[in-house]
């Protein structure tokens, strides 16, 4: 009886276990998936289907998720490696890698981890190009290695169903020997643009300076001449109007004399004139030579043509 009992209990418990199991696989074969994530599912160990976003049921026993991918870009580290320039000089170099999955099923079947693979390539191409480049251009040209690693990669991706959107360098370190001499050379070339700037200064300031007694000087001469000929111009216009000034007393006068008793009164004012003259040489210091008929005042009018009136 006892026996009955027990065998009826194992066989529960197996029944049991068996639902359980069963409930447990009809859970796992409902699968959300996020968005931008790809499910590769197989279907008795062969590849079936890839499964987008969204809500999805597996066929339990028979349907597995072998491989589960993120499509969003990820960024991967490449470590640092030693590289050879042409010029023989060892240099040390790392970089960062920026990659996507395009096609899952490649990504899941194409190779075995395409994380690692995409590490050591652009770490083969990173070596082979600086061993192209001597060491000064390694620092300038990161660009050209750059976009030499992303097109090997770009090559190797469409079999792997990656794409690789850029690869950055991050570090680019020569041996501590060879910094010391790149720092001497560069302060030597800072020295150097500082004597070149000063003596670019210096020599800019000469010809300011000598540039600026130029214009100094052309504008002394032309405001010199400027000044002469306002002088003459003002001279020339003052002899003009003394000129005209003259004429004009002299056609005045000559209208006065012409008048009735005008050579009278002129004669008048001459005498006037010609005495007050005459009194100034009374003076015992004042020595003069004189003509013999100077004090004949009536010849002296008459030698000008001005006639007494009243003889």
């Amino acid at each position: 009886m006892f026996n009955g009992i027990d065998t009826d209990l194992i066989v529960m418990a197996i029944w049991g276990a068996i639902f359980v199991i069963f409930v447990l696989k009809l859970f796992q074969s409902i699968r959300l998936v996020p968005t931008k994530s790809a499910y590769i599912v197989e279907r008795l160990g062969k590849y079936h289907s890839t499964l987008d976003a969204g809500f999805h049921a597996l066929v339990p026993f028979v349907d597995k998720v072998a491989y589960i991918h993120d499509l969003k870009e990820e960024t991967i580290d490449v470590p640092p490696q030693e590289c050879f320039s042409s010029d023989e000089v060892n240099v040390e170099v790392d970089g960062v890698i920026y990659i996507s999955i395009t096609d899952p099923v490649k990504a899941s079947y194409g190779i075995t981890d395409y994380r690692y693979a995409a590490i050591q390539l652009a770490q083969t191409t990173t070596r082979s190009v600086i061993g192209t480049l001597d060491l000064d251009r390694t620092f300038e040209e990161r660009d050209v290695i750059s976009a030499k690693v992303v097109q090997v990669l770009d090559e190797a991706g469409a079999i792997w169903g990656i794409r690789v959107h850029r690869y950055e360098i991050k570090n680019i370190t020569p041996p501590e020997t060879v910094k010391n001499a790149m720092e001497m050379q560069v302060n030597a070339e800072r020295e150097r643009r500082a004597l070149l700037a000063r003596s670019e200064g210096d020599k800019q300031s000469k010809i300011n300076r000598s540039e600026g007694v130029m214009t100094e000087t052309i504008n002394r001469s032309e405001g010199e001449m400027q000044r002469r000929i306002n002088e003459a111009e003002g001279k020339g216009e003052e002899i003009l109007t003394l000129a005209k000034a003259t004429a004009e007393s002299i056609e005045r006068l000559a209208v006065v004399i012409s008048k009735p008793g005008g050579q009278s009164a002129l004669r008048l004012q001459l005498g006037e004139q010609y005495l007050k003259q005459l009194e100034g040489l009374k003076d015992k210091d004042n020595r003069v030579v004189l003509p013999g008929n100077m004090i004949n005042f009536d010849y002296w009018m008459d030698s000008m043509g001005l006639e007494d009136n009243k003889k």
